[in-house]
């Protein structure tokens, strides 16, 4: 097994290879890339708690936990987890609908799918889903967010009891409230989100988010405006996070086994892109199934120390990466310096606005939505890929990543079942009776033998052409030519046992030639060979026709 393939955090074998030379000069430059990452995920993390539908220290909690945890027994030198935007709309349903009961038996749920995809060396299979699928549901997470965010970007104000938990009724009710716009709000979040867009301009040592918190707080405080804050709606809390289990029972983890499943699969697809993605910037390789491991690990313990699900953040990642981190040690260092940010700090940040708080979601949606690559798909993919995209953007909209990602892979599997299954060819011979015909390199056939070549894998989606195979009145011998046939599945070896029927009822005999490996595995476990005939399977084709004439001669079927 590779080193890359252990289940085995990446951070012993760094200790183990490393010399102290090396650890002396790298340590410092991740404590360093620590804290600027800290700073990057501080308004992040409570922005992202409150899209969630929780408190801002439930973002900073599972930044804190889950960040140190799989940073520290992960399969990847440089990611950085915590909350991120994937599962904001996700999190807010589970919460609104069963509290954080319901999203703690959730993500305890999805937490022991991750561990067991990780040591079930699943990491790889992620890779299997496809690209349209992935950038569908991700810019339908970016619309969902994004519509979300408008009702405090505008200062609206809704009636007491109206019910915002779907995307739909979220737009119904800022139809409704519409006229309840604070245009002191908009000025707020409109200047936040320029901020945002033009900030890296000036500085990318300095994160933008911050400075449109900053601004967005001397906004507010300064002019007396009058904007909701952070500390309007939340009670903010300085307190650091403790062991705690809400009330779970069984009847809740069947509820909730829908959504831990898509948790589970969300995070393992965010978390290897991510590393793909940060493997790309260092030239490293990660462990996938480490990775997938330390993920379940790192949600099980965020949430039952009151935080929410966590994933590897592409945006943390690279800037980990740009600020010079080299090892999960600086992964380690932003989980404890946010823990002093939430002991001495944090009661400051009942003065974020909430304006301030959209902008900066506004912009995560903006990011995430990788509209480019969107229209740069509609334009050049296939119609039925740009189905498949479309399909699944719009199903993460209107309904659920469940519904969306099945959606998704079970048309994607149906289309490429359709489109193997056009590669697969069944054909006979031609037989050429012109010894002046221009056709080169042709075999001289006894009339009374056929011959057919399969070319493509043999599966249940292409099964009904090996039933065009006919015989002649004449024919005594039909040779099955199969060294273009790499698989072969049950419902093809179903075929060829009908095939073998109808021969024997026509009295003609089968022969093959160039079976591979799988196909003949297949055969053999099926009992075919040993029906048709051990001898019946020959090399290759001339030794197949050459036997078959041996079989004519001797009068012999």
């Amino acid at each position: 097994m590779q080193q890359r393939d252990k289940i085995k955090p990446i951070l012993f074998s760094i200790i183990k290879h490393s010399s102290k030379e090396e650890l002396k000069e790298q340590i410092p430059k991740d404590i360093v890339a620590g804290i600027v990452v800290a700073v990057v995920a501080l308004p992040l993390s409570i922005a992202l708690g409150i899209a969630s539908g929780v408190s801002p220290e439930q973002g900073l909690y599972t930044a804190i936990i889950a960040g140190f945890l799989i940073a520290f027994l992960g399969g990847s030198r440089v990611q950085i987890s915590g909350p991120t935007a994937a599962f904001a709309t996700i999190v807010a349903g589970i919460v609104a609908t069963d509290g954080m009961s319901g999203l703690v038996a959730a993500t305890l749920i999805a937490g022991v799918l991750l561990v067991l995809m990780g040591f079930l060396r699943l990491g790889a299979v992620i890779r299997f889903v496809p690209y349209t699928i992935t950038t569908g549901f991700t810019a339908g997470i970016a619309v969902t967010l994004a519509i979300g965010q408008l009702k405090d970007f505008l200062g609206l104000t809704y009636p007491e009891g109206t019910v915002t938990i779907e995307t739909s009724e979220k737009i119904v009710a800022m139809a409704n409230n519409i006229a309840t716009v604070n245009v002191q709000a908009c000025v707020v979040g409109v200047v936040c989100l320029a901020i945002l867009f033009l900030w890296p301009r000036v500085s990318e040592r300095i994160p933008g988010s911050l400075v449109a918190l900053l601004v967005g707080i001397a906004l507010v405080s300064g002019l007396g405006l009058d904007v909701s804050t952070i500390g309007d709606l939340y009670v903010v809390s300085s307190e650091l996070p403790t062991f705690q289990v809400p009330p779970l029972d069984m009847e809740l983890f069947r509820g909730q086994l829908a959504n831990g499943v898509t948790i589970a699969i969300l995070a393992a697809i965010e978390s290897l892109l991510s590393c793909v993605v940060a493997d790309s910037m260092i030239s490293s390789h990660h462990r996938a199934n480490t990775e997938l491991v330390a993920q379940g690990i790192g949600n099980i313990a965020s949430v039952l120390f009151g935080g929410i699900p966590a994933t590897g953040a592409i945006a943390r990642t690279a800037a980990n990466v740009k600020a010079g981190g080299r090892t999960p040690i600086a992964g380690m260092v932003h989980a404890l310096v946010l823990v002093a940010v939430l002991a001495f700090l944090m009661p400051y940040a009942a003065l974020i606005p909430m304006p301030a708080i959209a902008a900066i979601l506004l912009h995560v949606a903006y990011n995430m939505s990788g509209w480019k690559n969107f229209v740069h798909l509609c334009q050049t993919a296939s119609v039925s890929a740009v189905a498949i995209l479309v399909l699944t953007c719009v199903l993460t909209i209107v309904f659920d990543l469940v519904v969306a990602i099945g959606t998704g892979m079970l048309i994607t599997v149906v289309l490429f079942m359709k489109s193997m299954s056009e590669e697969t060819e069944v054909k006979g011979w031609k037989y050429y009776c012109d010894e002046n015909s221009e056709v080169t390199h042709l075999r001289e056939l006894p009339k009374s033998v056929r011959v057919y070549e399969i070319n493509g894998p043999m599966f249940f989606g292409m099964t009904e052409r090996i039933a065009d195979i006919s015989v002649k009145t004449f024919t005594k011998y039909l040779i099955i030519r199969m060294r273009g046939v790499p698989s072969l599945d049950s419902t093809g070896m179903n075929a060829l046992e009908n095939l073998y029927r109808y021969c024997d009822a026509h009295d003609v005999s089968l022969i093959f030639s160039h079976v591979n490996e799988q196909p003949m595995k297949t055969m053999r476990r099926a009992g075919f060979v040993d029906l048709v005939g051990e001898d019946r399977f020959r090399a290759h084709i001339d030794e197949a026709i050459d036997y078959a004439r041996t079989l004519i001669e001797e009068g012999s079927d």
